[in-house]
């Protein structure tokens, strides 16, 4: 059985795109909590509230889920402070589990007896505003190494806290 104890350690949903023009203009300031305790999931839809919600040119790629600790090593690796998870924008920030490994993979998420299955899609590349608004050089850091966009296929909510991440065993089973 491929179950692994995971922590949602944050969400980050924003109406707006933060980081447009040139990255040396800076980021679009933004007034709202982007960093709320739960989400709601919908199937095909994504994140109730975020950018990308219900945009049909990214419906496969909806959600993005990155490793808090890929942002810790890459922290140390620059030999820098810790790094605030919510300036890479990636909307499900988790503690626990080789989220890059999920590229192409249908998983789930469970928490307090629900279960939220997604779709894996292609990486989540860095940008070069990862320089910017982490600091010079981690944007190459990043690499190979940001995450996974992700489809949501049922409907559900997540909250900030202890969770399960589960794996299909085949294509046709989620276990």
């Amino acid at each position: 059985m491929e179950a692994a104890a995971i922590e949602l350690e944050r969400f980050v949903v924003s109406p707006l795109h933060r980081y447009e023009g040139r990255p040396p203009d800076g980021p679009i300031t933004f007034e709202g909590n982007e960093q709320p305790e739960r989400i709601e999931v919908r199937a095909g839809l994504g994140i109730v509230g975020d950018r990308f919600f219900a945009q049909r040119a990214h419906r496969s790629a909806a959600i993005t889920l990155f490793a808090i600790e890929t942002l810790e090593r890459m922290a140390t690796d620059l030999r820098t402070d810790p790094f605030d998870p919510a300036d890479t924008r990636r909307n499900i920030i988790v503690r626990g589990a080789d989220i890059d490994a999920l590229a192409g993979r249908t998983f789930a998420l469970e928490q307090d007896g629900e279960r939220i299955e997604f779709q894996g899609g292609r990486p989540a590349n860095p940008c070069a505003w990862m320089d910017v608004v982490l600091d010079p050089g981690a944007f190459h850091a990043m690499r190979r190494h940001g995450g996974v966009r992700a489809a949501p296929l049922t409907n559900g909510v997540l909250h900030i806290g202890p969770a399960r991440l589960l794996l299909h065993r085949s294509d046709d089973m989620l276990i």
